[in-house]
C-alpha cells in the first residue's frame, strides 16, 4: 500500500532565551514528517543545526528528494543506507518507526525489547549569564537532581562556583560547546572538582580535539560535537570518556541504538541529549535515554508551548509522553 508523505516547517518560540557559546537562540525551528498509510499514520521531528552545515531548506530538500521511495514503501535499512546522518534521515527514521509500531501494534519499546517507560532523571540547563544572573536562574531549580551548565571562555570558574552555590545538591554536568582551549580546561579544572562537577561536555573544537589524548581528568570528557555515529567511536578513543548520543546526530532511533550498543562495547560512558525541540522530537531518545547514566533531554521545558500529551516535568523527573503519543 503507498505511503502519504507531509513534510512541514515550524517555528516553536521560546519562553526565555536559551545562550550557549555560540549564540542565543530564541525559538526553534523543527521540520515534522508524517507518514500515512492506511488508517497508520507516524510522526517524526528533527532540528536542522548550522554548526552541522544544515538549514530547515536543505533538510526539507533532503527529505523531498526521498519523497518517491519513502511513498513507495522505504524502510528503515534503506533509509541508512541512501542518506547521511542527520536531521533528514532523524525525522524520516522516526516517522517510520513511529509507522511501523502502528502498523504491527507491537511498541517500539517491546521491538526492542525493554519495559515500558518509566519517568527519567533529566538535566535542566542553565544558559550563559552573568555569574549572579545563573546563580539567581539556579536558585530557582536548587532542587534539581541534574543541573547542565553552559559555558564559554569567560571566566567558567566564577560561573560554576555561582551555580553550586545555589544548588549544592544537584549533580553538574558543564558543556563549553566547543569554546574552550586545552589550557582554559586544565585552568578551570580545579574550580570543576571542588563544585563536584560529574561530566565536561565537549570542551575543545571537535576538530582540534587532539591535545586531549592522554589529557589526565578525574572528570569524565564527553564527546558531543565529536560524535555523530558509530564509525567516529574508533578516533574518540583517548580523547573521552563519555558520548553524547543525540538523534539529530545519529540521524534517528536506528544508528543511535547501534552507537549505544558500539559504545558499550568499547567502553564508554552513555550521556543522551537533544536539541531544543518539542516532545515529537524527545519520545524517540528516551528509548535510549533509559540505558544511559546522563540524560539530557530537556528541551520541550524551553518551548511556550508544546503538544498536548507529551513530556512533562513531575516530581523532578521527566515523565514520558502519553500512550499512543509516539511509537505505539
Amino acid at each position: 500500500m503507498l505511503r502519504e508523505l507531509t513534510v512541514t516547517h515550524r517555528s516553536l518560540p521560546l519562553h526565555s532565551p536559551f545562550r550557549i557559546s555560540r549564540g542565543v537562540k530564541l525559538a526553534a525551528d523543527v521540520v515534522t514528517v508524517e507518514l500515512a498509510q492506511g488508517d497508520a499514520r507516524g510522526r517524526g521531528e528533527s532540528v536542522p543545526y548550522p554548526r552541522y552545515g544544515e538549514s530547515v531548506a536543505s533538510v526539507l530538500d533532503e527529505i523531498e528528494a526521498l519523497r518517491e521511495p519513502v511513498c513507495a514503501g522505504m524502510g528503515r535499512d534503506e533509509l541508512q543506507a541512501r542518506l547521511h546522518a542527520g536531521a533528514a534521515r532523524n525525522a524520516l527514521d522516526s516517522a517510520l518507526w513511529d509507522l511501523e509500531a502502528n502498523l504491527s501494534g507491537v511498541p517500539v519499546w517491546t521491538q526492542l525489547a525493554r519495559p515500558p517507560h518509566t519517568p527519567v532523571e533529566t538535566a535542566l540547563t542553565l544558559s550563559i549569564d552573568t555569574p549572579e544572573a545563573m546563580h539567581q536562574a539556579a536558585l530557582r531549580i536548587a532542587a534539581a537532581r541534574l543541573i547542565k551548565v553552559k559555558l564559554d571562555a569567560d571566566d567558567p570558574g566564577a560561573r560554576i562556583e555561582a551555580v553550586r552555590r545555589a544548588a549544592p545538591s544537584a549533580r553538574l554536568i558543564v558543556d563549553p560547546n566547543e569554546s574552550w582551549t586545552l589550557d582554559i580546561l586544565r585552568d578551570t579544572l580545579p574550580a570543576l572538582e571542588r563544585a563536584g562537577v560529574g561530566l565536561i561536555e565537549q570542551p575543545l573544537p571537535a576538530d582540534a580535539d587532539e591535545p586531549l589524548l592522554g589529557f589526565a581528568s578525574r572528570i569524565p570528557v564527553c564527546a558531543d560535537e565529536a560524535c555523530h555515529t558509530t564509525a567516529d567511536l574508533p578516533q574518540l578513543l583517548g580523547r573521552y570518556q563519555a558520548i553524547n548520543i543525540k538523534l539529530d546526530k545519529t540521524g534517528g532511533l536506528t544508528e543511535a541504538w547501534r552507537l549505544l550498543r558500539a559504545a558499550r562495547t568499547q567502553g564508554f560512558r552513555i550521556m543522551v541529549g537533544c536539541m531544543v525541540a518539542s516532545s515529537l522530537g524527545i519520545a524517540p531518545a528516551l528509548e535510549v535515554a533509559r540505558e544511559a547514566e546522563f540524560i539530557d533531554l530537556d528541551g520541550p521545558l524551553w518551548l511556550s508551548g508544546d503538544y498536548a500529551g507529551g513530556v512533562r516535568l513531575q516530581d523532578g523527573l521527566l515523565a514520558p509522553p502519553a500512550a499512543g503519543f509516539w511509537g505505539g
